[in-house]
């Protein structure tokens, strides 16, 4: 009982949304990494990783899709309460996967069931300006959202394919507006993927919520990989953001750790993983 409480004064006590707003504050860098099942939650956790996601990147790494549009609120939930259970420390955040916020209520209760059946402590959806009613009515449902800009790989059909977003000075513009208006609305965290670097610092610049880049430069407030790419797991071309820390690393918490040290040092992610 009270596990919180607990905890809060011991060596490792868990992330909160105000851990992350005074890290951000501070200028250290939040490390992030996907996970999708309770073993490797636990040396995520034993790595002292901050925010752990539990991303429908599943169905491309787990289910052996070639996107993740087929990802279900079923799968979702499943693999969110299996990480659930092997964390302490981290903040936990997970995906509301392909057409399961078509509208207010459709959101909040599949928001609803990642929190009570997976045990999650976010929701992160991938967003723009007809997303924005829907993290208000989130937020002021007291659930807490991460808003998702630049590639969005729900929207590969739509998009023509996973490729850098906002390179056009009209786009970036309008991600721009779009984060402000996401942060206004209620938005607790915004991650960015795929994205030029100079983009990704004008974006962190202009919010005061937290910002986490998936290849959008070494600007942002932290990072976020997915953890079999970490681990050197996935086979064949590796996206150009990727770092591999499993080479030499002589275990998965030591791959996992090393990747935890390059981004809180800043050492990652280096030009080689930057779009211009």
């Amino acid at each position: 009982m009270y596990t919180q409480l607990q905890m809060r004064d011991s060596t490792r006590p868990p992330v909160s949304l105000a851990t992350l707003d005074r890290m951000k504050a501070s200028g250290e860098k939040i490390a992030c990494l996907t996970c999708y099942d309770a073993s490797f939650a636990v040396l995520v956790d034993e790595a002292d990783t901050d925010v752990v996601l539990v991303g429908d990147s599943l169905g491309m790494v787990i289910q052996g899709h070639d996107t993740t549009v087929p990802v279900t609120m079923d799968d979702m939930v499943y693999h969110c309460r299996a990480v659930a259970r092997g964390l302490q420390r981290p903040l936990l955040m997970a995906d509301l996967p392909f057409a399961s916020y078509p509208t207010r209520d459709v959101a909040l209760a599949n928001a609803v069931r990642l929190m009570q059946e997976g045990g999650a402590e976010m929701v992160k959806l991938e967003s723009g300006p007809s997303q924005i009613d829907i993290v208000e009515f989130l937020a002021s449902h007291d659930v807490a959202v991460c808003a998702h800009l630049g590639l969005k790989p729900q929207s590969v059909h739509k998009t023509g394919g996973f490729r850098v977003q906002g390179r056009e000075a009209d786009a970036a513009e309008r991600m721009i507006a779009s984060a402000r208006a996401l942060e206004s609305a209620g938005a607790d965290i915004v991650l960015l993927e795929c994205i030029p670097t100079e983009l990704g610092r004008r974006i962190t610049d202009a919010l005061t919520v937290p910002v986490i880049g998936i290849g959008a430069g070494p600007h942002t407030d932290g990072q976020i990989l997915v953890l079999y790419d970490v681990l050197d797991v996935t086979t064949g071309r590796k996206p150009r953001f990727v770092l591999n820390c499993m080479e030499g690393a002589g275990s998965n918490l030591e791959a996992m750790r090393r990747y935890v040290r390059a981004v809180k040092d800043k050492s990652y992610p280096a030009p080689e993983h930057c779009f211009a």
